[in-house]
């Protein structure tokens, strides 16, 4: 039960609420919004910035934002906001995906720093002009459609989800009051994910802007740019990222700053991996749990607890053995696609996609518990199962692909076996360089077919 998106030919969907305010809860327009090449931005420069391009963008309903800079990103955000523009942000920006959005979407153009997409391209001004005297601080309804977000298709075709401006603001209040952000106030937000997507829309920009932090404009990827990114921000310092990110990091050599707060989603993390992030950046890591259809509704501390704890006003019931979330910055009853096992009023345990339950030979998995297990391997630097669609040559036998340089494909055949039930062993288990992954870290399913078309062997 996805929310309604808002586009031509889904139709207009709202919730209402009274969560719409102002576009920065912060009064204090001195404070810092945003770091760009380590030259502070004050929240006075940023809406002045929101003010000069709001009044420059093309007339159109519908807006694709895809630049790169963080920054400049949040101000075409808020520019669209305050012109009551909807922002549309797809799982990608291949020409293929912008090409069938804008058959769905006819009035839409882009808002582009760098890139050249096929669409009408409203060019970001590399240099605006002085600060205004007058500035507005808008207020913006709850009701008002702010973006439709569109699900990373890992599992299948992507989703489109609508989204309010009154749904946003609640999710990051309830997040950031269960985060305990009001004591990490003017600090700075260093996010590894891509904005385009719910979870750093949500876990980067709306939690600035609802929390007083400021956000560092660039989006670091490898590991050595996520240590020079975290060393250049004032403390205290939030670290927004992903188990990839996480693995990549503390597998690196040297010593990492330190933060304050990290911040995990898009997949589980084992208490191992989540205890040597804790002791190689000396803060907690709190993984967030939700997806595109639902947002951010529980989080755990992954050394201290297996449960999931619900946000405040987040509700689980289970319907037709399927979990349904309901309340708080969830609007409507929303289906998960997790498997979920209660635990107590507003705690789970997550055992996994309902699309990833494995069953051979009557005994049952997951693929994300054998991944684990496959990751936990010494020398393992990336990995995954894959179960073959069941018109395929191999019906009943899972495959893997690893990333492991050094190691035979017979040593990690053995390691595993100490691991996991024989019935589960991959068969064939291939090595390869890379995995295709995408910005978040997922493999996506079509980019895993082709993996294994590739092969030759499915």
């Amino acid at each position: 039960m996805p929310n309604a998106a808002f586009g031509d030919r889904s139709g207009v969907g709202t919730a209402s609420s009274d969560a719409g305010d102002k576009l920065l809860r912060s009064d204090n327009l001195d404070d810092v919004a945003g770091w760009q090449s380590q030259h502070a931005i004050s929240r006075r420069r940023f809406l002045s910035d929101v003010a000069q391009i709001g009044d420059r963008l093309p007339a159109h309903k519908y807006v694709v934002n895809l630049c790169t800079d963080r920054y400049r990103f949040m101000v075409g955000f808020a520019a669209a906001m305050r012109r009551e523009q909807i922002t549309l942000l797809p799982a990608n920006d291949m020409d293929r995906t912008l090409e069938a959005l804008a058959s769905d979407y006819h009035d839409v153009y882009a808002l582009a720093d760098t890139t050249n997409p096929p669409l009408p391209v409203f060019r970001y001004p590399e240099i605006l002009g002085p600060q205004l005297e007058t500035i507005d601080l808008p207020a913006l309804p709850a009701e008002q459609p702010a973006v439709v977000l569109f699900t990373s298709g890992t599992t299948g075709t992507p989703k489109r989800v609508a989204k309010s401006w009154g749904v946003l603001v609640r999710s990051a209040r309830s997040a950031g009051n269960r985060l305990g952000i009001a004591k990490f106030r003017g600090g700075t937000v260093i996010g590894t994910v891509p904005h385009q997507h719910s979870y750093g829309l949500e876990s980067v920009i709306l939690l600035a802007f609802e929390h007083g932090l400021a956000i560092g404009a660039e989006r670091p990827f490898y590991p050595t740019d996520i240590q020079a990114a975290l060393e250049a921000a004032p403390r205290p310092r939030i670290l927004v990222t992903t188990p990839v990110h996480i693995r990549a990091l503390v597998t690196e050599q040297g010593v990492r700053p330190e933060v304050d707060l990290i911040l995990s989603a898009t997949a589980p993390l084992s208490p191992e991996l989540a205890a040597q992030a804790e002791k190689r950046f000396r803060a907690p890591l709190i993984e967030i749990y939700g997806s595109t259809e639902t947002g951010q509704i529980a989080t755990r501390r992954t050394v201290h607890e297996t449960q999931w704890r619900c946000l405040d006003d987040v509700l689980l019931q289970q319907q037709d053995g399927r979990s349904v979330a309901l309340g708080g910055a969830v609007p409507s009853p929303t289906l998960l696609e997790d498997m979920i096992e209660p635990t107590g009023h507003d705690t789970f345990l997550l055992a996994g996609r309902s699309a990833e339950l494995v069953d051979i030979a009557g005994k049952h998995t997951t693929l994300s518990h054998l991944n684990q297990q496959l990751l936990s391997i010494d020398g393992v630097r990336d990995g995954i199962f894959v179960m073959p669609d069941t018109d395929a040559r191999y019906v009943n036998r899972l495959a893997s692909f690893v990333v492991a340089p050094g190691l035979r494909t017979e040593t990690i055949l053995a390691a595993l076996r100490e691991r996991i039930d024989p019935a589960f062993l991959p068969r064939p288990l291939l090595l390869v360089d890379v995995l295709p992954r995408d910005r978040l870290g997922k493999v996506p399913r079509e980019a895993l077919l082709q993996l294994m078309r590739q092969s030759r062997i499915f």
